[in-house]
């Protein structure tokens, strides 16, 4: 096995943690950013101390910069970065005030494009070896519902992932970096959880956190270019993209 250089932005907790475990088990050299490290397993670390972490915003681009390069100095491959941040907020049922819908833009989308440019730079550098890097974003299966008059901005954000996705994918296939987007239904997180009242069984083709992981590192390791899951997730969301526009809006 080659051991990677993985980073993974929003890797303190939920799935991005999950990730970062299991890249760690598997012998690779990983950072988990995040703006708040206290969120970390310190009992689930604790075997990894070489672990990094970085305290930071995914908004703030130079801090990604920072981060970027104290884990990835000079002759030092960046082989996987793995985006995970992002926030949810449900505002088909709250409205949005400017501060909560700039957190959501600022996180969900241009944080996501400043950690793609800033490591797709560090990966086209001339000393950074053989081209191998992978870019990976988290996206959602509301990314693919399609746009109606109603729909969350929450929604808005995800297809924008998918969008900045295509992009970087297109741009730098000549030099053999992949662009892989991630987007799964319900996993079964402490965050899930937690915004479902500590329960969130109720939720269609929940899938656990080691289903998930299973899922997402396989299509890693296949430089998919898309990966949606579970699949009974996925024909639903095609069903729902169906019906027409009308319905869709009464369904609020």
């Amino acid at each position: 096995m080659t051991m990677m250089n993985i980073m993974v932005i929003g890797g303190t907790s939920g799935i991005g943690w999950a990730l970062a475990l299991h890249y760690l088990q598997a012998g690779h050299r990983v950072a988990v950013c995040g703006r708040n490290l206290d969120k970390i397993d310190t009992d689930a670390a604790r075997p990894h101390p070489h672990l990094k972490r970085y305290a930071l915003d995914v908004a703030d681009a130079a801090a990604i910069d920072r981060a970027l390069a104290d884990f990835s100095p000079e002759n030092t491959p960046l082989d996987l970065l793995i985006v995970s941040a992002g926030i949810y907020f449900n505002s088909r049922h709250h409205a949005l005030d400017t501060d909560a819908t700039m957190h959501l833009l600022t996180t969900n989308v241009s944080g996501l494009n400043h950690a793609f440019e800033r490591a797709a730079r560090r990966m086209l550098k001339p000393d950074a070896g053989p081209r191998r890097g992978h870019l990976v974003a988290i996206s959602s299966v509301a990314g693919l519902l399609k746009d109606y008059p109603g729909a969350s901005l929450y929604s808005a954000t995800k297809r924008t992932v998918l969008s900045v996705c295509d992009t970087y994918r297109i741009a730098l296939a000549p030099f053999s970096i992949a662009v892989t987007a991630i987007v799964p239904g319900y996993m079964d997180t402490a965050r899930l959880r937690e915004l479902n009242g500590g329960d969130a069984r109720d939720k269609p083709f929940l899938m656990s956190e080691a289903d998930a992981v299973r899922q997402i590192t396989g299509a890693i390791a296949r430089r998919a270019p898309l990966h949606v899951f579970p699949w009974q997730m996925r024909w639903m969301v095609a069903l729902l993209n169906r019906l027409p526009t009308g319905l869709l809006t009464l369904r609020r």
